[in-house]
């Protein structure tokens, strides 16, 4: 069963502080912006999944903060010379690739670790876009720019590696530029699922998960769109409709809020865990730990392993995905991903389980925002 803070997702708007039922007012999931940055929900997935002791889970929070910051400044810093970055979860500090063009005091002095490369950021951008434009065959998995690697990175099923047309699609992307290939022995696929009673949302005959609360709606995946009209709540009551939906070349949608429901800006504990605020949407760099909520598997935490990726399902690629380590299982499409108290992105698909682990990919929140023109609600 729901709690009421479950409920309270899909069941309302607050018009103002006071207009708070009392059991979310007085939950401590709700105080005021003084807030510990993550919730003790989010905090315990990172313990489980990352293997860290809870302070550690704390300062590895406070780590991201600060890198998510640096990162901005170290960019301007760099300019073209700015060959990407990750976060390094060991010394806590965000690195910075930069050619030799670089004026490498100025991005040290934003507090940001240095690696020389030997390609620009804009350079792997361009390569990515040239490869974007070639027609994948099923055998390739995904590939995207890898900052540590200095290259794109194409993942190729190890079944298909043979394959003339795997292999005519590599030689055609080495072409384009730096290019790594990766094996692989995982197929991703999307992470909706049949009707299963006691779930946030239906449509026809699919369930998927909320993602995050816009101010007249929520935002999903795009594949959950089936094109049936009606979206349905946990308890089987009329949501909404689908406003705008993407899929596949993007996969977002947003879904409107009516008929007696509201948005609260909270992601799920499901009755098991406390709930979290949302706060805002910065971005996390690659490196962050990240954690997701769906309507499948919960709670379950992990790391942001690539961005910008293109993720080659059997419907089609899609484009500028965020790669996590996260796991995922059927009936989670189009859930939260967040950072601390950050948006991150709605789950778009994968490989594994939580059971035997796997990989996510998410579809950036700030890019659905800005394409629908839409207000993440924030607390």
């Amino acid at each position: 069963m729901r709690t009421a803070l479950s409920a309270l997702l899909l069941l309302g708007s607050w018009a103002t502080a006071s207009a708070l039922p009392a059991s979310a007012a007085d939950s401590p999931a709700h105080t005021a912006k003084t807030a510990a940055p993550a919730s003790g929900a989010l905090v315990s997935a990172m313990q489980r999944d990352l293997g860290l002791t809870k302070d550690q889970a704390l300062a590895r929070l406070a780590a991201e903060k600060t890198a998510t910051a640096v990162e901005t400044k170290a960019k301007r810093a760099a300019g073209s010379s700015y060959g990407g970055s990750w976060f390094d979860a060991g010394s806590g500090r965000l690195t910075v690739a930069v050619t030799r063009s670089a004026n490498t005091e100025a991005v040290r002095a934003t507090g940001a670790t240095v690696r020389l490369v030997e390609h620009s950021a804009r350079e792997l951008d361009a390569t990515k876009a040239r490869i974007d434009k070639l027609p994948a065959p099923k055998g390739i998995g995904s590939w995207y720019v890898d900052p540590k690697a200095g290259s794109v990175v194409v993942d190729v099923v190890a079944s298909h590696r043979a394959d003339n047309d795997v292999q005519a699609f590599l030689a055609r992307a080495r072409e384009a530029g730096p290019v790594k290939v990766r094996q692989t022995d995982h197929t991703p696929s999307t992470l909706a699922a049949g009707t299963v009673g006691g779930d946030p949302y239906y449509t026809g005959n699919v369930r998927c998960s909320i993602g995050f609360s816009v101010y007249g709606g929520f935002i999903t995946a795009g594949h959950c769109d089936q094109h049936t009209g009606a979206v349905y709540g946990w308890d089987g009551s009329y949501v909404g409709n689908f406003q705008g939906s993407s899929f596949p070349d993007n996969d977002y949608a947003w879904v409107n809020v009516g008929s007696g429901w509201w948005t609260v800006p909270v992601v799920l504990g499901w009755g098991t865990v406390s709930d979290q605020l949302v706060r805002g949407s910065a971005e996390a760099p690659v490196g962050a730990s990240i954690c997701r909520s769906g309507s499948t598997s919960h709670w379950h935490c992990g790391t942001v392993l690539a961005k910008n990726e293109t993720v080659n399902y059997s419907q089609g690629a899609v484009y500028q995905m965020t790669k996590t380590n996260v796991c995922a299982e059927p009936g989670d499409s189009g859930g939260s991903f967040i950072s601390g108290d950050q948006a991150q992105g709605v789950t778009s698909g994968g490989w594994g389980d939580c059971t035997s682990g796997g990989e996510t990919w998410f579809q950036p929140v700030n890019e659905i925002l800005n394409r629908y023109g839409l207000t993440l609600h924030t607390a």
